[in-house]
């Protein structure tokens, strides 16, 4: 199965859009080969504004920039976003510019580069914040339809993007932003995900059917709004739902997964993911495997190992 970062597939789309969007313009903070937002600087560098380790003044710029009817697209690291955040609630969200963030190499699957610039917490800042559409493509053809969903938005949009190349799906996945896709049909558990987990929930899903277990699993794509009443259906026909989410469970899937189901009963809800801590340097899979986030770990917890 062909592999691609989502932040290649945001990169490359983004400069391809640019060809016939003159409205699109791309702000980056110094980390265009990083962000791939490089792609965009080479093919239209008339719209491409580098502004350096100041996070905060290309929020602003930002902002400035979509009175005039431009539609600029910010980007850094994610772990960055708390850096700014000042800037993206009172200049951007506050009075609902329509700015968008894409911002990159989310999670622990950032990898060597270790914890302090592994983020584990932007979805719960930017789903916090009024306004704000959160984001979270599993592959690189869900990514373009997140950049295609956040152009017809008029206000704020956050696209969680990653540093780790992830399987391109070969499957038909309708993208409808706020509604959950469901992948697979299971009559068991239910894995919700979001990310590059979806790909891992997926072959998770292959190594409980070995074991004689039937596991639905559903995309998570769009973490606000965020699709409650889907979520109520599978639980009507489901006991036991999992998040699994390359995030602290603090504030993310896991979170918006509970607010759903918070006045059902009989529903058991177990959330997969970074369990309040920080992560650490390593190389992607090894992360993944310590954490329980890789296939085999998502397997053996449902599995109660």
């Amino acid at each position: 199965m062909e592999k691609k970062a989502t932040r290649v597939a945001y990169g490359e789309y983004i400069a391809k859009l640019g060809e016939t969007n003159d409205k699109l313009v791309v702000l980056d903070a110094d980390l265009a080969g990083a962000t791939m937002t490089q792609y965009f600087k080479k093919a239209h560098p008339d719209r491409f504004f580098d502004c350096g380790i100041a996070e905060a003044n290309m929020v602003d710029l930002a902002a400035g920039m979509s009175t005039t009817g431009l539609v600029p697209f910010c980007s850094t690291f994610a772990v960055f976003a708390s850096r700014c955040l000042d800037q993206i609630r009172n200049t951007v969200c506050y009075p609902k510019m329509n700015v968008k963030f894409a911002f990159t190499h989310a999670g622990i699957t950032l990898g060597e580069d270790g914890g302090s610039h592994q983020a584990l917490e932007d979805i719960a800042i930017m789903r916090a914040l009024p306004n704000m559409t959160v984001f979270v493509p599993c592959d690189a053809k869900e990514t373009e339809r997140c950049i295609d969903a956040a152009l017809e938005i008029n206000g704020p949009v956050y696209i969680r993007l990653a540093r780790l190349p992830s399987p391109i799906f070969e499957m038909d996945m309708p993208f409808i932003p706020g509604k959950v896709n469901v992948l697979r049909e299971g009559k068991d558990e239910v894995l919700l995900c979001s990310g590059v987990m979806v790909s891992e929930c997926m072959a998770a899903a292959e190594l409980l059917a070995a074991q004689g277990k039937d596991v639905c699993v559903v995309n998570c794509h769009t973490i606000k709004p965020f699709d409650e009443e889907g979520v109520r259906e599978l639980a009507k026909t489901h006991r036991h739902i999992y998040t699994v989410e390359e995030h602290n469970v603090i504030g993310g899937l896991g979170d918006a997964t509970a607010a759903a189901l918070v006045n059902m009963d009989g529903v058991k809800l177990t959330k997969l993911g970074m369990q309040d801590v920080f992560g650490e340097s390593g190389k992607p899979a090894d992360l993944l495997r310590k954490y329980k986030l890789d296939a085999q770990g998502i397997a053996d917890t449902v599995l109660g190992k």
